[in-house]
């Protein structure tokens, strides 16, 4: 639970820094009028609500198993990343679509030195923002951080384009290039979305979380199983499922047998993960 808590309080501390992020491109947008700030500034935006969604997911997360539940909430924590991929899909669309429909009437830029410090400012926060949660993550295990990281970073790839492109038109370049900087905002957004779904899905789906051969290697190890069979696992790395059908002698009692199972379980748990569950099914071996 102490994990959880944390994560919440992080979260809690990005949302401000996002919110401060997201405040100060929409009014340097608005002013200048351009139209890959104000959508840089909508992303900013989403990364608000993606913290508001993390946090509600986290809390669910962290409730104890229940009748309900016998696993526990820990899968609300991969929900909250998915639908913080489906906001970017959304917004990636919303502002890829604008940009094409105003690409033929582009309108000119009011330029300002002014606007473009306040963007090198909030892409300095992006980028110390991105590292620490990504960073936090990966330590904890979190993939609610990860995500949120990563939605973050697409947030620094798309202010780097933005404040390239200011520049470039402040130096004599067509304003077109402020609506084809937006469109690929939207390309970013969306591949960001697609990192998000590629790490939940396998989850929520039971994908194989380790491959056989290595769970094959720890169990081959020991002396009283003859044969191995249906192994299987799932989860996500601060929970993970093992299940597997184990051949032993006949005559052994059920006492040693247990004594095996948990024998398998504290071996898995010290070589792959501390957070491995493992049921083992124990069948007469047949010569």
């Amino acid at each position: 639970m102490d994990k959880y808590k944390k994560v919440k309080n992080i979260l809690l501390f990005i949302l401000v820094a996002n919110l401060v992020v997201a405040f100060l491109k929409l009014i340097v947008g608005g002013y200048i009028n351009s139209s890959s700030v104000l959508a840089d500034g909508f992303h900013s935006l989403s990364d608000s609500a993606s913290n508001i969604v993390g946090i509600v997911g986290i809390s669910i997360a962290a409730r104890p198993r229940d009748k309900k539940h016998p696993y526990g909430h820990t899968k609300f924590e991969m929900l909250s990343s998915l639908f913080i991929g489906i906001m970017m899909v959304f917004i990636a669309l919303k502002i890829m679509g604008e940009a094409v429909l105003n690409i033929k009437n582009p309108e000119s830029l009011n330029m300002t030195n002014v606007s473009i410090v306040i963007l090198v400012i909030t892409l300095i926060i992006n980028i110390i923002v991105s590292k620490y949660e990504y960073s936090v993550g990966k330590k904890i295990n979190s993939y609610i951080l990860i995500s949120d990281s990563l939605h973050t970073k697409s947030d620094v790839y798309v202010s780097i384009g933005v404040l390239v492109t200011l520049i470039c038109i402040k130096l004599g370049f067509p304003v077109i290039i402020d609506k084809v900087v937006s469109f690929v905002v939207g390309i970013f957004i969306l591949h960001g979305a697609y990192e998000i779904f590629k790490s939940t899905i396998k989850i929520l789906v039971d994908g194989a979380i380790i491959e056989e051969n290595v769970i094959r290697e720890i169990v081959v190890e020991f002396k009283e199983i003859k044969d191995i069979k249906n192994i299987r696992s799932r989860g996500s790395e601060n929970d993970i499922h093992i299940d597997m059908d184990i051949m032993v002698e006949p005559d052994m009692t059920v006492e040693k047998s247990h004594e095996l199972s948990h024998s398998i379980e504290n071996t898995m748990r010290a070589k792959i993960n501390q957070n491995i569950q493992v049921a083992t099914h124990i069948e007469p071996f047949k010569k």
